[in-house]
């Protein structure tokens, strides 16, 4: 996946005239800050208060995930250039790193909360209290399960009690965290972030009957015609976010697709390495899609607007994507990105 960034040379970014008004939004995913041992997870804070300031001076519109989903699913019309800050897993470094920088540019921010270290009061994690204060300034507080468990793998599936166990682990949390954050726990709608971004069309259904949204980490801009039970964000952990490629991602369009083939994203041995078939709105030859790695897919255009495509090898273990472009105006990308869950 970074491969595929740096095959883009920016020469300079000038976004202000594409649109005045908009029907997409970018959302961020972040979960650790300056914690350097967790380096899947965790973005320095020089390089995160980069991308605040590169935001803030830019002129970018911040608001809170649950009002962006709500315009979309009203089909209102977005400001140019809104962005969503989410923040996964509520560890502590989120209070005494990131919310300062948030607070000292009044900026509003979602962390997605799984209860059982809180309730525990381990050392790694936020406190209520902590909570408490920063939904003074900005923060919201939305659903990560109880427990935070793989939802989607086998062990867990084959249960006769699944869908018992996935509701109870949703209900936990969400009773815990509306008890001690109140009003600021997003209910308007309600919504889930799946633990590792991991989902199928068993656990879509169960959440959806719940009444959530469901939200993801396979990297997209979020639009209108979403699938509100999988809304991407595109992750800044891990060296995903160093400034050429955050300047990138944050000026992304959603890909026009008028169908996906296979939305669901469950991959074994027998239909690993999955195919997957998309219909555009328009031609765009330019089309160029990737593994998470960075390996080009193969495609073959069925027509001027309906491509397949495929990784040559096996996706491994735990999981993967198939991450798509096309140039769209200006200097801006068109985006969509399909997760891929692999069963061993």
């Amino acid at each position: 996946m970074k491969n595929l960034l740096y095959l883009f040379v920016i020469v300079s970014i000038s976004y202000s005239s594409l649109f005045a008004t908009s029907s997409h939004a970018v959302v961020l995913q972040y979960h650790r800050f300056d914690e350097s041992k967790y380096p899947s997870t965790n973005i320095s804070m020089k390089l995160f208060t980069q991308q605040i300031k590169y935001i803030v001076q830019n002129n970018y519109n911040v608001w809170p995930l649950s009002k962006i989903i709500k315009y979309l699913q009203e089909n209102k019309t977005l400001p140019n250039r809104t962005v969503a800050i989410t923040i996964d897993d509520a560890y502590q470094s989120v209070y005494t790193k990131a919310f300062p920088l948030l607070k000292k540019y009044t900026l509003p921010f979602t962390i997605f909360v799984n209860s059982l270290p809180i309730i525990h009061e381990s050392l790694n994690y936020l406190t209520w209290d902590e909570m408490r204060e920063m939904g003074k300034y900005g923060a919201e507080y939305a659903n990560h399960t109880y427990s935070h468990q793989y939802l989607v793998r086998d062990g867990m599936k084959n249960s006769n009690d699944y869908k018992k166990y996935v509701t109870k682990e949703i209900e936990m949390c969400e009773m815990k965290i509306e008890k001690e954050l109140g009003k600021k726990v997003c209910t308007n709608p309600k919504i889930l972030a799946y633990p590792f971004g991991e989902y199928d069309s068993k656990l879509v259904h169960i959440t959806k009957s719940l009444g959530y949204v469901g939200v993801a980490q396979n990297s997209a801009p979020i639009s209108s015609t979403s699938n509100f039970m999988a809304l991407t964000r595109f992750p800044m952990s891990g060296g995903y976010g160093v400034m050429d490629q955050f300047i990138l991602k944050i000026n992304t369009l959603p890909l026009p697709l008028k169908s996906i083939s296979n939305e669901d994203t469950l991959v074994t041995a027998l239909n690993n390495p999955p195919i997957l078939t998309l219909i555009l709105k328009e031609t765009h030859k330019d089309l160029q899609c990737f593994t998470a790695d960075g390996k080009k897919i193969k495609m073959q255009w069925l027509s001027d607007t309906k491509v397949t495509i495929q990784a040559t090898l096996p996706l491994m273990y735990p999981r993967n994507h198939y991450t798509c472009t096309a140039h769209a105006q200006g200097n801006a990308w068109y985006w969509y990105s399909h997760l891929w869950v692999v069963l061993k």
